[in-house]
């Protein structure tokens, strides 16, 4: 598995909720959820179908529908629902003492490792 660096992103309470901020990395755009009873996500704010930006797709659920065509997606994996296949990529994230943390590889976080 790969290292992850783990950023502070804010607190939750800047999230909506069943809405989204979203974060550029490095090498991503990040869409970070809050779902109506307070749980928080992140996915790649792309789905992989159309590029859309999901984090302006409508939160239901555990679930973001991209506005684009209507691909429903779990927000705790990541995963197209129904007959749609395709995956939107998982970010680690959690929270401690109400701040949103996301885990990036060093890549997405633009860092290196000396040697």
């Amino acid at each position: 598995m790969t290292d992850l660096s783990w950023i502070d992103v804010g607190p939750v309470a800047d999230i909506p909720r069943q809405g989204a901020r979203t974060l550029q990395t490095r090498t991503d755009r990040i869409a970070i959820f809050r779902t109506l009873d307070d749980q928080v996500f992140a996915l790649l704010d792309r789905c992989p179908h159309k590029q859309g930006p999901l984090a302006q797709g409508i939160v239901h659920g555990h679930f973001v529908t991209c506005p684009l065509h209507n691909m429903v997606f779990s927000l705790e994996t990541g995963a197209a629902q129904g007959p749609d296949d395709g995956c939107a990529g998982k970010v680690e994230c959690r929270v401690i003492d109400g701040i949103v943390h996301i885990g990036l590889t060093d890549l997405q976080a633009g860092l290196r490792h000396a040697g």
